[in-house]
């Protein structure tokens, strides 16, 4: 039997980000920006505006970092976890890449959990992943 399609996706998929550090949210956007089918709809970099973005704008990816200027990335994901509706796919870009902090965010349901500067590269291929059509046999 050949593979038939579940879902297509018409649309973008349809990123926020959630960075304090200005330089490496410029530098994730430009990313963004060169991958068909992936949109960035904001960035922030509080926890308080990225669950107020997560509520009103319904992305679905967060590219989310833990250490933010005011509250964390946890508390992002406690408040999806709470949340009960819809949660977006998550991926952790952080710099602390520590095992606590790795063993909290997969107990969250987080997609992907990256070091900022390890891991980067991986992202567009993530992002893209997120974009492609699902399948079935």
């Amino acid at each position: 039997m050949s593979p038939t399609t579940v879902m297509a996706k018409n649309t973008p998929v349809r990123v926020l980000l959630v960075e304090d550090s200005a330089v490496l949210a410029a530098r994730i956007a430009e990313l963004i920006r060169r991958l068909p089918a992936v949109i960035l709809i904001d960035s922030v970099a509080t926890e308080t505006d990225a669950v107020q973005r997560i509520t009103s704008m319904s992305p679905d990816v967060v590219i989310l970092d833990l250490h933010l200027h005011t509250g964390s990335g946890f508390g992002v994901l406690r408040s999806l976890s709470g949340s009960g509706g819809p949660r977006p796919k998550v991926v952790v870009l952080t710099g602390f890449d520590l095992p606590e902090y790795r063993r909290q965010a997969e107990v969250f349901g987080v997609e992907a959990f990256l070091n900022k500067s390890r891991d980067y590269h991986r992202l567009p291929g993530l992002l893209s992943g997120f974009a492609a059509p699902v399948t079935a046999s």
